[in-house]
């Protein structure tokens, strides 16, 4: 039987579509997105939840004309299968293939690319001035949700919009892990208005009356409940029309029939409108439905059952931060840990668990988080902020004036540090050295195995002078074993691992492995060459940098971060001042002035030149245009 969506021209052709038709759509996309999804890995639930709002959207509005803008993108599996890509659709996430994200260079129908959360208001609100600037007259529209409103970025594009009094359309899709939060503040600050003296006479009054009356108990229980369904409309009614949008809902984000007539009809409406959808995340598929955290983003798994095959057997490195966390908790009670709604992402799960007084999770509110924390050190405690790097670029202000500026000892836990695989270049963290270490005050480091990690942990939270940021990988860790008493290292302490002739290469964090792995393959070429970690990025070690200076006729730097600002420039920069030691040549290894595309992180630390194989290629190179140059001057 030919499906509906094969037949999908355009997303126009959705308007043709009976109700029947779009339901079985509806079922089409969900076996779509789940049979790919179990192949690739991916951003599951939010897609399923949003399906039949994506139907409903493309059956009343004319994209690429009308502006729909997703936030995050997690939500935006169905829309790229309606806007012409079925046919790839299979290669999401994969080298060459698809994005997993909205991209602009991947089709007209993608208004604004996007990775991190909380951008669509702004970005749907600039959409929308241009076109009354140009005289245009279409609809745009912002789909918001998924945790995203808890960004302070989403509230500063409400606040503006509503005030802006332009023609603009926001979907709230509330699937209980974005607005209820937001909501559940403002129900209990109505809360406190109706508990005021006058409320609760009249209230106390009314519920004597109630109670004699006959079947007063039933009467009074549906009061009761009348009372708290009015609050649930009332309270964000209330929210969103003060910040002057027209507010619809909540409706039932899975009756395709309301949600085409409730976008039919605020269509024609005039000024800022929002309209609250509420969905079911993972909607369609009973493991994501029952496991809305697990399925939010996963790695492939079996369609029927959704088990997941076992990766590796070892450890993360963002298991052992959580593992370590918990030691330092209970070293020091005045140890806290902050994560910016990712509690599991960053290993915190335990620590909240064994001390949730001690832990805080901010929402997808990076900026807070900070500043959050520097309040928790001016008054003694040791703050702990686990972040992923792409999203610390978020709160770099804060790290900067919040923080570096007062010498506060917060400590920044930076995971997902270089190249993460198939989220791509919104979520590569591959710029967090670079904008780190031209911070006053502020120590950058990064372990290169999980035993480290431990003690460089242990360093931060012992350093009583100002915070420390420490980088660290995705995935596995080495296997290393882990040091039953965890000793901490002397700050600007680096190690030499080999030593050899001719050539020294310079690493720190996760390259200092594929370095190694490189070094031993050019020894069995009988290349020796010497290999040390820093271990620090700022402060340099000046005593082990003068040994590779003094000892080598080349420098090779590895970093798995962008080349301008990082690793390799930091020392280049040392070098220029100072006169006592060989201006020896150096060769910056790392990330061209580019953004990586998506593939496997294997995949992509061959592309760019830094797994162990295409290190000893370049190497191997470097030796060899030595030797033909010492024999052209013999």
């Amino acid at each position: 039987m030919t499906r509906h969506l094969d037949q999908l021209i355009s997303p126009s052709a959705i308007a043709q579509l009976t109700q029947r038709q779009m339901l079985g759509l509806c079922r089409e996309l969900r076996e779509e997105i789940i049979g790919t999804v179990a192949s690739t890995g991916g951003h599951l639930g939010a897609s399923l939840g949003v399906v039949e709002l994506t139907v409903a959207l493309h059956r009343i509005f004319e994209s690429p004309r009308d502006k729909i803008i997703w936030d995050v993108g997690h939500q935006a599996y169905g829309h790229k299968l309606i806007t012409g890509r079925l046919d790839r659709f299979s290669t999401l996430r994969q080298r060459g293939g698809i994005s997993g994200f909205p991209k602009r260079s991947e089709s007209e129908h993608d208004m604004f690319g996007v990775g991190h959360a909380s951008t669509s208001i702004s970005a749907a609100l600039g959409y929308a001035k241009a076109r009354d600037i140009k005289g245009e007259n279409h609809s745009v529209i912002a789909v918001i949700g998924d945790g995203a409103l808890t960004g302070g970025l989403a509230f500063e594009g409400l606040n503006n919009a509503g005030q802006s009094g332009t023609n603009l359309i926001v979907i709230l899709n509330d699937n209980e892990m974005s607005i209820s939060p937001n909501v559940g503040a403002i129900s209990r600050y109505l809360t406190r208005i109706t508990s005021g003296q006058l409320y609760t006479r009249f209230e106390a009054d009314l519920w004597k009356i109630l109670g004699k009356l006959p079947k007063g108990a039933f009467a009074q229980k549906l009061a009761s409940r009348i009372k708290e369904g009015l609050k649930q409309i009332i309270v964000p009614t209330i929210l969103f029309e003060e910040l002057g949008f027209k507010y619809f809902g909540p409706i039932d984000g899975h009756d395709l029939p309301l949600l085409v007539r409730t976008l039919q009809s605020v269509k024609k409406l005039q000024g800022p409108i929002l309209v609250h959808v509420v969905t079911t995340k993972g909607k369609g598929y009973a493991p994501a439905e029952k496991e809305r955290v697990k399925y939010h983003g996963v790695g492939r798994f079996d369609r029927e059952d959704g088990v997941q095959p076992s990766t590796s057997s070892l450890p993360s490195y963002t298991d052992v931060f959580g593992l370590s966390m918990l030691e330092e908790a209970d070293r020091d009670e005045r140890v806290v840990a902050i994560t910016a709604a990712m509690p599991g992402g960053t290993g915190l799960g335990r620590f909240r668990l064994q001390h949730p007084d001690r832990f805080f999770d901010v929402g997808i509110a990076e900026g807070h988080a900070v500043t959050f924390a520097a309040g928790l050190a001016c008054d003694g405690l040791r703050p702990v902020v686990a972040i992923y790097s792409t999203f610390l670029q978020r709160c770099y202000d804060q790290i900067i004036h919040d923080v570096a500026l007062q010498k506060l000892p917060v400590v920044f836990a930076v995971d997902r540090g270089g190249v993460v695989g198939e989220d791509g270049p919104t979520h590569h963290g591959v710029f967090d050295l670079s904008f780190l270490r031209i911070v006053p005050n502020l120590i950058v480091a990064a372990p290169r195995n999980e035993n480290e990690l431990r003690r460089l942990l242990r360093t931060a939270l012992l350093h009583e002078g100002g915070p420390m940021a420490i980088r660290y990988p995705r995935g596995a860790g080495s296997g290393v074993a882990l040091d039953e008493i965890v000793e901490p290292v002397p700050i600007g302490q680096g190690e030499i691992l080999l030593r050899g002739t001719g050539i020294v290469i310079l690493s720190a964090g996760a390259t200092v492995a594929p370095a190694l792995e490189a070094a031993r393959i050019l020894a069995d070429e009988g290349i020796n060459v010497s290999l040390a970690d820093l271990r620090f990025i700022k402060p340099l070690d000046a005593d082990l940098l003068s040994w590779a200076f003094g000892s080598h006729d080349r420098v090779v730097t590895v970093e798995e971060n962008a080349l301008a600002g990082g690793l390799g420039s930091a020392i280049l920069e040392w070098r220029e001042h100072r006169a006592d030691i060989p201006q020896v040549p150096v060769t910056p290894l790392g990330i061209a002035d580019r953004f990586v595309e998506h593939a496997s992180r294997s995949e992509l630390l061959d592309q760019i030149g830094l797994s162990a194989e295409r290190l000893a290629a370049t190497i191997r190179g470097l030796v060899k245009k030595e030797q033909r140059s010492l024999r052209s001057e013999a």
